[in-house]
């Protein structure tokens, strides 16, 4: 599903960036935990008395703060890798941009968009952009493989790979708004699944198919 003689989107193209979206939540998110593993550990090393205690329970303090502080920034540093995953939309197709490369899915070869969402923890929800192909597509295209997912199709009559794309908190009506502007033939609403439903890329086959050249 790709299309080599389309090299970039249209100007007019709907553009949703999902990865700085994605780094802007994270932050806030990491922001949040920080004050309160900071608050605890203040609040905690407060109320102990005893040379000895306020000494074990520092060292204990400080080795969490490095922990929490290690885990973040490797958080941080993935999220900021991605910052330029985005979706753009217009007449050609929909093309994803992994944060490094783009690829275009053409409407040509689309029989159908749907959008998912599922429960995330305390009263959050998970979406994703469902592409059903009206034939084969290429499960082990460079950009879109990690997108990829082998599910009974919507309808019997579709095959059972498609592509799925993981919607930030907030694209989602986005991105479904721009799919409608341009391809309203195309869409089939929204759908609700359990837990879970996002899924993961192929990532073995895809090793075997390719040799081991998986980036």
């Amino acid at each position: 599903m790709s299309s080599p003689d389309v090299p970039s989107p249209s100007p007019d193209a709907a553009v949703i960036y999902m990865g700085r979206r994605h780094v802007r939540n994270g932050l806030i998110a990491a922001g949040v935990i920080g004050l309160l593993v900071v608050n605890g550990a203040f609040s905690t090393m407060a109320g102990t008395t005893g040379e000895e205690n306020a000494l074990g329970l520092y060292l204990t303090v400080i080795a969490l703060l490095l922990v929490f502080g290690g885990l973040g920034a490797f958080g941080f540093v993935r999220m900021w890798k991605g910052r330029n995953r985005r979706v753009s939309v217009d007449h050609t197709g929909l093309w994803f941009h992994d944060g490094k490369a783009e690829q275009v899915i053409p409407w040509g070869t689309i029989a159908g968009v749907g959008l998912y969402s599922s429960p995330f923890g305390r009263g959050g929800r998970v979406y994703s952009l469902e592409l059903c192909p009206n034939g084969r597509i290429d499960r082990d295209d460079p950009v879109l493989w990690p997108l990829v997912r082998n599910e009974e199709p919507l309808d019997p009559s579709l095959p059972r790979l498609r592509h799925r794309i993981r919607l930030t908190l907030g694209s989602h009506a986005e991105v479904a708004e721009a799919v409608q502007r341009y391809v309203p033939q195309l869409w089939l609403g929204e759908d609700q699944r359990s837990p879970g439903h996002i899924g993961k890329p192929d990532v073995e086959g895809h090793r075997a198919r390719t040799s081991g050249r998986t980036p």
